[in-house]
């Protein structure tokens, strides 16, 4: 059981445990989750779901970052790529948010070189495969959100010259 304060993914969301109420619903112990994107909002969880996880350590952090330079891309002709979006997204697995930040920013840095404009859709699924991925490596590192993406940026390019 996690205590107060402590970060865990619920979902794909990294949350904060503010509180543990005791027998809160049917005789089962509820979390009381800040989300880290929204502290306003408050969620109460059975303290069995399923849906929570821990969150990865600074070594899986790592590991992640030496492998993305060898996570695939997409397929960004195909016309179910929406659709392959949100199964990467569903899967919950690093490597498929890697799959969808580097098709995503692939596929807009072509339509900018090319003088047209990104699409809603690419940057949509951009944005979210980032806050998920982002989010997480932030508490992980003990960095702000920015902080956190330029570390990778960063890691990434001294990895691929």
């Amino acid at each position: 059981m996690y205590k107060i304060n402590d970060y865990i993914i619920y979902k794909r969301e990294v949350c904060q445990i503010k509180d543990i109420l005791p027998k809160f619903y049917k005789d089962t112990d509820y979390y009381l989750l800040s989300p880290l994107s929204d502290d306003s909002l408050t969620i109460k969880v059975p303290t069995d779901n399923k849906e929570i996880r821990n969150l990865i350590t600074k070594k899986e952090v790592e590991k992640i970052i030496k492998e993305i330079p060898n996570i695939a891309t997409i397929d960004s002709d195909t016309k179910q790529l929406e659709a392959i979006y949100k199964e990467l997204l569903s899967s919950g697995t690093h490597e498929d948010l890697i799959k969808i930040i580097k098709t995503t920013y692939l596929r807009n840095k072509e339509r900018l070189d090319n003088n047209k404009k990104t699409t809603d859709k690419d940057n949509y699924y951009f944005n979210l495969a980032e806050k998920y991925l982002y989010g997480e490596f932030q508490v992980v590192l003990n960095l702000t959100y920015n902080e956190a993406k330029t570390y990778v940026i960063d890691k990434v390019t001294k990895l691929v010259k």
